[in-house]
């Protein structure tokens, strides 16, 4: 990629300090992967010489990984006060990590320079030219990130342009302006990196926080003044409320400013990268997330929908597959006809143009959805329900003859759970019993004890969650209960659901659900 303009990515450094993310050195490494394959620009790694951890990824990513795309940064600090450069045990530590790219942290707000520096303005520049000639000198390239840079504009404009303009004349590459307490708001990034732009002519950068909600926005609105630099971090990790968001900044740059800021293709792997990071980091992504959630191109509204079948551009922004995510139909009691067709479209069964029988559909998902069902969180449920209607029958791969459940209260404060299956499958009458460390657990386990010599397939499926809700306007112990189960069978999971006044019945009717649909999904004909 050209050098004039930066995706630098700071999620193993600044990203890594979310509350709730602890990386260990093979997670930064697996995730440095990520981000090489993604195609960014630079990986900051950590500190050098600030932890162990730190220390080791960069010993152990130069042997291995081979990065095809991005540089890998060390992070650090100018020397400190007082201090000879030559002298700084951080400053040699940083060229100890063999980086070929350092980024430089300075203080640029006057009053930080002299309460938590301890030092005096003209020392801390003197720390920065220093820090930046010495490791130029060394053969590094070195950004400056300009700590709390918009707060110290406000309070001493003069000082902190000095600082951008000292590190610039340096050899400092890139300037970085860092809304550090990210509580700027777009029309004042643009004012101020204007300004900083027009008055030192330093190449500059921004790092921002996302304190106000507006950490993207301010992202773009510097690079609209001119910053050829943006850093973020993937799904916008970092501390507080996190940072600009990687995902969205990039897909900006690319489909909206048609800026090429990642290699040919990359791009579509945007929502892939950002799972498998949430994945190492072991955080459920954001279903709402923009360009790569879930929910990011589901549709609800039967207006919408009418509209969409007509053509997709009228309610989306993008096409969803440009960042490698899918449109998603959901079916609810808002749901009309063209909800109905265009998710028979998605899920592979041809409605024709039987108006009856989408008619029909759409009265009974409102006529269940209104008992408590909720078809958009259960897709596997909808299709059976409409195969059922196309079909003229229910898909049955069993018939129940009855269950129980029983929850044994032991005088040594324990409890063991068992429960029976009476069913008929293939001809045959099977009684399975078996235990499990719920009744729930129990139900499924006596439903495999009895159905696996028959169906095979079940072997590979198990369920993955389980939640149960008390629907609104309902009493206590006696209230409707509506039950979501998620099954698994190592290839993608189903969500199914099931509602009764008894929790354990409403988890049944989603039990029988997902066996049903995961026996269709592995292409079991219930008449063979």
């Amino acid at each position: 990629m050209s050098d004039d303009f930066h995706v630098f990515d700071t999620t193993l450094r600044d990203g890594a300090q979310r509350e709730g993310i602890n990386l260990t050195v093979s997670d930064k490494l697996t995730i440095a992967r990520h981000l090489d394959d993604y195609g960014v620009g630079f990986i900051e790694g950590g500190w050098p010489g600030a932890n162990p951890r730190d220390t080791e990824f960069f010993q152990r990513a130069r042997a291995e990984i081979d990065f095809r795309h991005a540089q890998l940064v060390a992070f650090g600090a100018t020397r400190k006060a007082g201090v000879r450069v030559e002298d700084d045990p951080q400053v040699a530590a940083l060229l100890e990590s063999q980086a070929p790219v350092i980024t430089l942290v300075a203080k640029s707000h006057v009053r930080h320079v002299e309460l938590a520096l301890r030092t005096t303005p003209e020392e801390n520049l003197a720390m920065v030219r220093d820090t930046v000639a010495y490791l130029r000198a060394q053969g590094r390239r070195v950004f400056l990130d300009c700590e709390h840079f918009f707060d110290g504009y406000a309070l001493d404009a003069v000082y902190a342009k000095q600082v951008v303009r000292t590190a610039s004349e340096a050899g400092a590459d890139v300037v970085v302006l860092c809304d550090t307490n990210g509580g700027m708001l777009p029309a004042q990034v643009t004012a101020v990196v204007r300004t900083v732009l027009a008055d030192t002519g330093a190449r500059l950068g921004i790092h921002a926080q996302d304190d106000t909600g507006c950490a993207v926005a301010n992202t773009l609105a510097a690079v609209d003044a001119g910053a050829t630099h943006v850093q973020c971090t993937a799904n916008g990790y970092g501390e507080r409320v996190g940072n600009s968001n990687l995902f969205p900044v990039v897909a900006a740059l690319q489909l909206k400013y048609g800026r090429q800021v990642l290699p040919e293709g990359k791009l579509a792997e945007t929502t892939r990268i950002s799972h498998a990071i949430a994945e190492v980091v072991n955080l459920t992504p954001s279903t709402h997330q923009p360009y790569v959630g879930v929910s990011a191109f589901a549709h609800k509204a039967g207006l919408h929908a009418s509209a969409i079948k007509v053509d997709p551009d009228l309610y989306q922004h993008i096409d969803p597959a440009l960042v490698g995510n899918t449109m998603r139909m959901l079916v609810s009691d808002m749901a009309g006809r063209a909800s109905i067709e265009l998710k028979g479209k998605e899920l592979g069964i041809d409605l024709g143009d039987d108006r009856e029988l989408v008619g029909r559909v759409v009265e009974r998902v409102k006529e269940r959805e209104l008992a408590g069902y909720t078809y958009e969180a259960a897709d596997a449920s909808f299709e059976l329900l409409l195969r059922a209607e196309v079909e003229g029958r229910p898909r049955k791969y069993f018939e129940v003859e009855s269950w129980r459940a029983i929850v044994e209260d032991r005088p040594d404060g324990t409890h063991a759970n068992e429960a029976t299956v009476k069913l008929w499958a293939k001809g045959e009458r099977i009684v399975a019993t078996a235990e499990g460390n719920g009744p729930v657990n129990a139900l499924d386990r006596a439903l495999r004890v009895g159905l696996e010599r028959i169906y095979p397939q079940l072997a590979h499926m198990e369920l993955v969650d389980y939640k149960v809700r008390i629907l609104e306007g309902t009493q206590g112990t006696g209230s409707i209960t509506r039950v979501l189960v998620s099954t698994s069978d190592g290839r993608g999971e189903w969500s199914t659901v099931g509602v009764a006044e008894n929790v354990i019945a409403a988890s049944w009717q989603a039990l029988d659900d997902a066996y049903a649909y995961g026996l269709l999904r592995a292409g079991v004909d219930p008449q063979q």
